[in-house]
């Protein structure tokens, strides 16, 4: 029997959000001893949490998260750690030792230390990729890249890495939670909510194996 494991976030008031973004709010609308049933209302960005970023968010007419091919999001993934440095750039991912013609890659940084302190507070130095590194993700093949953090570029670069990668129809990850993850071969399974038009929602993300 597989075992798996839940890398996604879990959405509560207290979640960390990229600033500027809205906050996840839960708010009952309806209480069972007095409407007849429980209800609650959802209120939150489209990337909050562990989310899917679609090609359209930063690429005009880009593909929309309904869109994404269902088999880029589901299928074998690599784990990979690179807890020694905060810039995963095209050097250090030279230097990993990698499968070949790997499709999807998972980078397990410090970052997941983060969500095992509970962190609360936005926190700007997080570990990320660099342009370089992202190009070459695109020249590799890559179809699917994750990381540990709410986003895939450093807090002050540009948006040029979200655009390399998105501009090549790789789909990114953001927001996992990979602290009790090792590093290896998985089975993922990423599946951001089924909103037309959206370009990015959030997901459930987990590994099996």
């Amino acid at each position: 029997m597989k075992k798996i494991i839940d890398i996604s976030l879990p959405l509560i008031e207290e979640l960390p959000v990229w600033p500027g973004s809205p906050k996840f709010e839960l708010v009952q609308v309806s209480r069972l001893g007095f409407d007849g049933c429980n209800e609650t209302r959802l209120s939150l960005g489209s990337h909050t949490g562990t989310h899917i970023d679609a090609p359209r968010h930063f690429v005009e007419n880009g593909a929309t998260v309904d869109q994404l091919s269902l088999e880029v999001l589901v299928g074998e993934a690599y784990v990979v750690e690179c807890t020694a440095t905060r810039e995963i750039s095209a050097e250090i991912l030279e230097r990993l030792t990698l499968p070949s013609k790997v499709e999807r890659l998972l980078f397990k940084t410090g970052n997941s230390d983060l969500w095992s302190l509970g962190q609360k507070a936005f926190f700007e130095d997080f570990a990320a990729l660099t342009l370089d590194g992202a190009e070459w993700l695109v020249q590799k093949g890559v179809t699917l890249v994750g990381i540990d953090y709410l986003s895939i570029q450093r807090f002050h670069d540009s948006n040029a890495t979200h655009e390399v990668l998105l501009g090549a129809g790789v789909v990114v990850l953001e927001g996992l939670n990979l602290a009790g993850v090792t590093q290896g071969l998985y089975d993922l399974t990423c599946l951001p909510l089924y909103v037309v038009g959206a370009e990015g929602a959030p997901a459930r993300a987990i590994l099996s194996y």
